[in-house]
């Protein structure tokens, strides 16, 4: 079970790593990103510096306000993980 706890662990702070490579990208504050997605602009912080695990509906809710399915943040994810 700690080996599935330390892979998790990682895999977030990835996936943290690729919403704000995409944000950046598209030239967006957390802020925005957060009032896009209808989240909190905490959470958005805390997800991008690997410290909150969302859940799926907020996964969601950043990808359709990044414009980006949600399989290309989680590939994103499993790329920076190799």
């Amino acid at each position: 079970m700690k080996v599935f706890t330390e892979v998790a662990k990682h895999l977030v702070t990835y996936l943290g790593d690729e919403i704000r490579e995409r944000r950046e990208q598209r030239d967006v504050s957390q802020e925005a990103l957060a009032f896009d997605a209808g989240l909190h602009r905490n959470v958005i912080g805390r997800l991008e510096r690997g410290e909150y695990n969302p859940s799926f509906r907020t996964l969601v809710s950043i990808q359709t306000a990044l414009n980006v399915p949600l399989s290309e943040l989680i590939a994103g994810a499993e790329r920076r993980r190799r």
